[in-house]
């Protein structure tokens, strides 16, 4: 039997991190598993500028604080990469390489990885002047010239940092002339920067070597005319996909793979949660990334109550359980429950009668389908050891029917 923990998060970014810290305050029994750096992409960010509170900070600096924060807080860390998941039953469980760890509830915190284009070149090349992250490879290119694909933020923003090694930065960009699709400070500095130059209304054809880099091939979208470019680098910067590889089947994708979630970070699946860039959501910032993680943790320490309640207040009662439930949204919801349990304590308290305020304990609702609504204002159903018998009647003889 593995080791059964409250809590695992899939991921060590900024989300995973931040959910690390509100579950290891929580008191929950907490694993964190990261392939890479803890910090994940941000980890890699060499200057932070609009996390608040912090003016200026590089990407190692805040993230150290937040791994440092969690494992504070008795988060247990481990450097595994997850391949797949059983989210099938109550307990959740996690395969990486060697091992298999269970749950009670998961947070998917998997980020996003560097879109590939599948160019002539591109995989041929990759390692051998074909790049995707400018920290872990910007230095091999002292002196040299190198293109940059890509228009975004990180594109140019990365292209820059390149330059500090780099004797001249080429960015292919599909627009025209002077439209970026990064913020305007950072096409301002990039305008501005002698290193910078720019190849306008065109795309990248082809990448050239044998063994390594040795130039690309560059098409002109508007005259179709493919010019030859010498250069010993390619960095590739055009978006990311989601990392749910390791998620698909068990949780409810969009079409772009990207995780459903609701506004509590609850996947498809009951006791399964999904945080950061993942998600399909707006904006994808660490700032943003660190709310998704509260919310989820607590929702998790909120749901394993639940769960734990349900076992010992329902599953091992020993009669038979009448669960009421109500909503202080409708007047008489309340009223419903109080004729319920008179009604079962004329008839010598047969059942136990526990009252649900739905909005309080949704995943009770959930679990049995129940919705209130201004025709049926409350609900009351029968539990034989935590299995649904039927629904009784609440405008008929409620003595009759027990």
């Amino acid at each position: 039997m593995s080791e059964l923990y409250d809590l695992i998060i899939i991921g060590g970014g900024p989300a995973g991190l931040s959910a690390g810290v509100y579950g290891g305050r929580a008191k929950l029994k907490t694993l964190l598993l990261e392939k890479g750096p803890l910090g994940g992409r941000a980890f890699t960010t060499r200057e932070i500028v609009n996390y608040p509170g912090y003016n200026n900070s590089t990407g190692p600096e805040l993230t150290k604080a937040m791994a440092d924060h969690a494992q504070d807080f008795g988060v247990e860390v481990k450097k595994e990469e997850v391949k797949s998941v059983d989210f099938t039953g109550d307990i959740k469980t996690v395969y990486t390489k060697k091992n298999e760890y269970q749950a009670k509830a998961v947070i998917i915190a998997t980020g996003t990885e560097a879109r590939v284009l599948g160019i002539p070149g591109e995989r041929e090349l990759a390692g051998q002047g074909v790049a995707y992250c400018a920290t872990c490879d910007a230095e091999f290119f002292q002196d040299q010239e190198v293109v940059v694909v890509g228009s975004g933020d990180q594109a140019i923003e990365e292209g820059m940092f390149i330059a500090k090694f780099a004797s001249k930065i080429t960015v292919i960009v599909l627009h025209d002339e002077g439209i970026l699709d990064c913020n305007k400070q950072a096409a301002e500095k990039a305008f501005a920067h002698p290193k910078m130059n720019f190849i306008w209304n065109s795309v990248l054809d082809s990448i050239v070597g044998e063994d390594e880099v040795t130039g690309v091939k560059v098409k002109n979208m508007k005259t179709g005319e493919i010019t030859d470019l010498e250069c010993q680098g390619v960095f590739f910067f055009v978006g990311m996909v989601p990392g749910t590889n390791c998620v698909k089947g068990q949780v409810e994708l969009d079409q772009r793979g990207w995780l459903n979630t609701n506004d509590r970070m609850e996947t498809s699946v009951e006791g399964v949660y999904a945080v950061g860039d993942v998600r399909n959501k707006y904006l994808r910032q660490v700032s943003t990334a660190i709310g998704d993680g509260a919310i989820a943790a607590t929702a998790a320490e909120r749901y394993i109550e639940e769960q734990k309640d349900f076992q010992e207040s329902i599953v091992e009662s020993e009669k038979p359980v009448l669960m009421g439930f109500w909503t202080p949204e409708y007047g008489d919801s309340l009223e419903k429950m109080g004729k319920v349990d008179e009604a079962n304590r004329e008839n010598g308290d047969k059942y136990k009668f526990v009252e649900v305020d739905i909005t309080r304990k949704k995943g009770w609702a959930k679990k049995f389908g129940i919705e209130v609504s201004a025709e049926k204002t409350a609900r009351v159903i029968e539990l034989q050891a935590g299995k649904l018998v039927r629904e009784l009647d609440l405008a008929a003889d409620l003595r009759g029917q027990m």
